[in-house]
């Protein structure tokens, strides 16, 4: 009988949902461009960096904050649909969904600095200061070196032992990674080290607020200010990015 109690809890607790648990404030409400299919975003320098996806409709820009104007832009080649984007030194990584082609670009002016290849999809990226992470629609996060860009270890994400699949967008937050789920208006609070969840952020009412009907127009751009703690959330086709205050 005791066997079978533990193994009942432990089938219980294999099961538990994921809860959304961190609190959080609306701060402010910015202009987003309502037509950016949003794959990839950060803060940098006071101004939001993005890219955006679909095949012939692909780019990565230089936004204000203020007002949502694209101050910058370079257009992929129409065959790439791009993908996640993040900025390590005077450059910028981007990547493509599946053609395994990934590229560097002087964060300055766009200009083109280099090319790489990957192995898989590519999804979303950031950097902890140390590593480019990489996210390719699994469960798995790679861990690459940021002047090679060749992979160096991957982690698992799980919650409560069960894989979380389709990781999406990342930042890195207060040591944290920090991912959007495809399909999903949940964030995942990532303990790096180990890939576990610490928590989750529920962004739902965000979307509601952006007021998007579309089924593609889903969450998915998490950019940090580390200067002023500022998290800011926009989402694919979303006509407005939110400034949001969240609890440690």
């Amino acid at each position: 009988m005791r066997q079978f109690l533990l193994a009942l809890l432990g089938a219980l607790a294999f099961a538990t949902p994921a809860l959304a648990d961190t609190p959080w404030t609306l701060v402010k409400t910015y202009p987003h461009d309502p037509d950016a299919f949003t794959e990839g975003l950060f803060f940098h320098d006071g101004a939001l960096y993005e890219s955006t996806g679909l095949e012939g409709r692909s780019d990565i820009r230089k936004v204000r904050l203020k007002d949502g104007k694209v101050v910058q832009r370079r257009v992929l080649e129409p065959r790439y649909f791009g993908e996640g984007i993040v900025n390590w030194g005077d450059r910028l990584i981007s990547l493509t969904w599946r053609h395994g082609q990934g590229f560097l670009w002087k964060l300055s002016d766009f200009t083109p600095a280099g090319d790489f290849r990957y192995k898989g999809e590519g999804w979303g990226l950031t950097q902890d200061g140390r590593h480019v992470i990489q996210s390719d629609g699994s469960a798995q996060l790679r861990f690459l070196d940021p002047e090679s860009l060749a992979e160096q270890r991957r982690i698992t994400v799980t919650w409560n032992g069960r894989a979380v699949e389709r990781l999406n967008e990342l930042e890195y937050v207060r040591g944290e990674i920090w991912a959007n789920i495809w399909y999903e208006t949940k964030i995942a609070r990532i303990d790096p080290a180990t890939g576990a969840v610490i928590d989750w952020i529920d962004v739902a009412p965000l979307m509601k607020a952006a007021g998007v009907r579309d089924s593609e127009a889903v969450a998915n751009g998490i950019a940090y200010d580390a200067a002023k703690d500022r998290v800011f959330i926009t989402g694919k086709y979303w006509p407005k990015l939110f400034e949001i205050r969240v609890g440690k």
